[in-house]
């Protein structure tokens, strides 16, 4: 998921109480998060995974309270309305929260389109806000038997398999994207992954090569290399899929 700068709103408890959903900041334009459309980016606070090359590790603590006051959130979203075009719930991992279909439900009110980046943990959750989006970014981070490499969590593979499946067959415009780091996942491993996920049917894949912004592991920082993944694995990997993206940057 990816880094923003985030505008500054009074903490939760300031001049409105909070309510349940837990936002940790929020990005008020960004013309990258949802294809196609100028969006603002909800970072929701909390994610129970730990993958060494997260980019917002800020956000991985779920507190008692929000760090940011949602109906606060709410009000900027309607000072938006018509100079954007959607709203994307990213994180941390916004399925985490249980008050995510309500969140949803009053965003879409305001007249936006909804996107969500999500890392594939909470299969029960994603399908239950899976009929109220318009487009999602599925993170998929390894071959599904060596998601614990990655994540640090037992039997974290099955939950993203399923999620993937939830995805794929609710009809959602769907993009899944793997960040890639040599350190990781070596190059069969990535090309094993993409014939699975095209296998699948997952028609939109994009390869995300590692950047050390926002990282805060020295290891995968002081590993990385250029020249990976190889122009070969990225030509083997396009052919897979009728659209496939590389972002290097």
């Amino acid at each position: 998921m990816k880094l923003h700068p985030v505008i500054a709103l009074k903490p939760a408890g300031a001049d409105i109480p909070a309510r349940d959903f837990q936002v940790g900041g929020v990005a008020p334009f960004s013309a990258t998060d949802y294809p196609g459309k100028l969006a603002a980016v909800l970072f929701v606070q909390g994610c129970p995974w730990r993958c060494g090359y997260c980019h917002n590790p800020h956000l991985q603590p779920r507190p008692s309270e929000s760090p940011l006051a949602w109906p606060q959130v709410l009000d900027f979203l309607k000072r938006r309305r018509g100079l954007l075009d959607a709203v994307v719930f990213s994180g941390g991992e916004p399925t985490i929260d249980p008050a995510l279909p309500e969140a949803i439900a009053a965003v879409r009110e305001l007249g936006f389109a909804i996107g969500l980046h999500s890392g594939g943990i909470y299969p029960r959750r994603l399908a239950e806000v899976l009929p109220l989006l318009d487009w999602i970014g599925l993170d998929i981070k390894a071959p599904f038997d060596l998601y614990e490499k990655i994540t640090g969590a037992p039997d974290s593979g099955r939950q993203a398999r399923q999620c993937a499946e939830a995805v794929l067959a609710s009809g959602v415009a769907h993009e899944f994207r793997t960040t890639v780091h040599a350190s990781l996942l070596s190059e069969p491993e990535l090309l094993d992954l993409a014939h699975t996920l095209a296998q699948m049917g997952a028609r939109n894949y994009a390869l995300q090569v590692f950047r050390k912004q926002g990282c805060a592991s020295d290891e995968l920082n002081a590993a990385a290399r250029s020249g990976y993944p190889s122009m070969q694995l990225v030509d083997q990997v396009s052919a897979l899929f009728p659209a496939f993206t590389l972002r290097r940057d």
